[in-house]
């Protein structure tokens, strides 16, 4: 089971201090925050995208992935949600092909329509087709990760006649993806159908609710074939804060909760705790309660948690991050292990989906001359 840390970018004040970070402080912060969760054990860090204040996640994640690539040798970069309705297909193809390159295949996607309604105008898109361009945009993704010459036509954007998205994927094989939606059916049915990864980022509703998503996503990709409802690839939201002792925790963080922008003045710390799976406590309630959490899901592949948020200081979150790798991820990691059946498959990675695939390919394209109709390589085509 992979374990992990997921940013949103929030520039936020700090109520206990009055001081905001400017975007350059919180964008090295992120920085720095990656590097540790590698250096802590983590396996996974995922950035989210955002085009507005009072957001530092990058508009463009693959700059701030293959940023931490470069100092990273382990962790694998995931984005908490790529615009699959906003970005262009093509535009996503080359940049994440990229990006899995220079991390020598550490990179994963969750593709998600995003939050903010006022996105879609930005870039000439409609929030009433968000399903429908969530469908349609990822299912020419695909074709140019697994097709040289693509020719399609849609809805959504201009033709493409026999077009070839370079840089091919890495070994021939595409990044995995995920599927990330806290309330629309229609994007569980999308993974199911394609055997992709389901993301139910959770953090702001209750269980019951999260249960029914996961069980949809896990009958539907029986349904497709894919294999039996148990070994469908689930993932989940968390979020997180931890002291040695839990009523510090609370005292500590209840500022921070109680003026972020997200959930203060709202629900109290307590009711917010009890319907939702923020735990903020000592490191064994935390890992207690999401030691449980497979119990209503079934046995699942990758939990992120959310410790960078609400104006917490820097040093704050390192210190989070510190806890979450040497006391609570190795107790989760043990008990997943341990209850994990022999048939229920383990989070896909680059390695282990190139090894699916029958080995490596280089898929790399090398053009025709115009004048001699030679390749690079002086074949003809």
């Amino acid at each position: 089971m992979q374990f992990g840390i997921f940013t949103v970018g929030d520039v936020t004040q700090d109520p206990t201090t009055g001081r905001t970070l400017s975007e350059n402080e919180r964008i090295k912060n992120t920085v720095e925050l990656a590097v540790r969760a590698e250096q802590v054990g983590l396996d996974v860090f995922a950035t989210g995208e955002h085009h507005n204040p009072p957001f530092a996640a990058p508009a463009n994640p693959p700059v701030l992935l293959a940023n931490i690539a470069a100092r990273t040798s382990r962790i694998v970069l995931s984005t908490a949600t790529t615009l699959i309705t906003t970005n262009d297909p093509v535009r996503l193809a080359e940049d994440y092909a990229y990006l899995q390159h220079l991390a020598d295949g550490r990179v994963d996607l969750m593709m998600g329509r995003g939050n903010t309604g006022p996105v879609y105008p930005w870039f000439g898109k409609d929030i009433r087709d968000g399903i429908s361009l969530a469908v349609e945009n990822y299912a020419l993704l695909r074709r140019l990760w697994t097709e040289e010459n693509v020719t399609w036509s849609g809805k959504y954007r201009t033709p493409l006649q026999s077009f070839t998205s370079t840089p091919r994927p890495l070994d021939g094989v595409a990044p995995f993806v995920w599927h990330g939606s806290i309330r629309s059916p229609e994007i569980a049915e999308q993974a199911a159908y394609y055997g992709d990864g389901f993301f139910h980022n959770n953090i702001f509703w209750p269980m019951s609710h999260t249960k029914q998503m996961v069980a949809l996503y896990r009958r539907r990709f029986e349904h497709y074939g894919h294999g039996q409802a148990d070994q469908a690839i689930v993932g989940l939201g968390g979020q997180v804060f931890m002291r040695a002792n839990s009523q510090d925790a609370v005292r500590e963080f209840r500022p921070y909760f109680d003026n972020a922008p997200v959930y203060g003045h709202g629900p109290s710390l307590e009711e917010f705790s009890r319907e939702t799976p923020l735990t903020v406590g000592s490191p064994q309630q935390v890992i207690e309660r999401y030691a449980a959490m497979a119990d209503e899901v079934g046995d699942y592949q990758r939990q992120l948690f959310l410790i960078d948020h609400a104006g917490l200081p820097h040093e704050t979150v390192l210190e989070q991050v510190e806890i979450l790798g040497t006391q609570v991820v190795p107790e989760l990691r043990r008990i997943a292990a341990a209850r994990k059946p022999a048939h229920v498959p383990d989070a896909p990675t680059h390695a282990s989906r190139v090894a699916a695939a029958g080995g490596p390919r280089d898929l790399t394209v090398h053009g025709v001359d115009d004048v001699t109709g030679l390749t690079a390589e002086g074949a003809t085509r």
